[in-house]
């Protein structure tokens, strides 16, 4: 099952066709994507059963397609969690999962053009788990059974701003309008045959720039869940962002930054990719 968000309104993917939800479900479920995740497994049971009739939906371009999870109450996003990139970074691999925030205030959709608010801009592509139901201290072995489905996702991250202070606290420079892109669709667990394992890569203007399998993760979907609900309880729509692999632009020499008029392709397997142009803005305020 493949769930878009288009023009605001909940979307089930069908044959590449946009259906609408509140529409095909006669008003059971409610045209905002954030209730059904309150309602997941209801919702879950009738979209798997329900079959539109032939050209039932509509073909929607890019631009109308918003983040899946439009206001998620919580975005947690871990760091150095391949260990190349932390190789690249000039660190050993973490022992536990080194977790902080996004605020969801950045979260945009797959098709955005974000401000760049300092000269400092970089990207980090990311698989992102979408939580469906809910939990306080969730066993690993269980924690698949909480996914509602992945995203693809960009920590944008303003490293000049992430790294003032001592010690640094990364959230505000992780944190500005648009450093959240997430889509194209939210992609339950049953699409792949295998979630745990899924190419992803990004380019910079048609230059590749990462490439990974995210079986390559130091800590999976399963342990990040755990350890991250052992102390948060997780919300129904929370987002976890899950790491980046190598290749982000302050660790190439020399650095290489987005500018404005760049593009950023995200990709990962099974999901289809997000796109993000960058324009001027006035610069970091202290």
């Amino acid at each position: 099952m493949r769930l878009v968000t288009v023009d605001d309104r909940l979307a089930l993917q069908h044959d590449g066709r946009a259906v609408d939800v509140a529409g095909a479900s006669e008003g059971r479920f409610d045209s905002d994507p954030m209730a059904a995740f309150e309602r997941w497994a209801e919702f879950t049971a009738w979209a798997r059963t329900y079959v539109p009739e032939p050209g039932t939906g509509e073909q929607v371009t890019a631009d109308r397609l918003g983040p899946p999870v439009p206001r998620p109450r919580q975005v947690f996003a871990v760091a150095l969690n391949y260990p190349p990139h932390a190789a690249e970074a000039g660190y050993q691999p973490p022992e536990d999962p080194l977790v902080f925030t996004k605020f969801p205030t950045c979260v945009t959709g797959p098709d955005a053009v974000v401000e760049l608010p300092g000269e400092k801009v970089d990207w980090e592509v990311e698989l992102v788990a979408v939580i469906g139901e809910g939990g306080h201290r969730i066993p690993q072995e269980k924690a698949w059974t909480h996914v509602a489905g992945l995203t693809v996702g960009q920590d944008l991250s303003e490293r000049a701003v992430q790294t003032q202070g001592t010690p640094p606290q990364f959230s505000l420079g992780k944190s500005f309008p648009g450093f959240g892109p997430t889509g194209p669709a939210l992609v339950t667990l049953d699409e792949f045959t295998d979630p745990g394992d899924l190419e992803i890569s990004g380019t910079v203007s048609g230059t590749v720039v990462q490439r990974s399998r995210t079986k390559e993760m130091i800590f999976s979907v399963p342990v990040l869940i755990a350890r991250i609900s052992a102390v948060c309880p997780l919300l129904p729509g929370d987002l976890i962002f899950t790491g980046t692999p190598a290749g982000v632009g302050n660790r190439m020499t020399p650095p290489r930054y987005l500018t404005p008029g760049d593009e950023l392709v995200s990709r990962i397997e099974g999901i289809g990719e997000i796109r993000t142009r960058f324009s001027p803005s006035g610069g970091v305020r202290p």
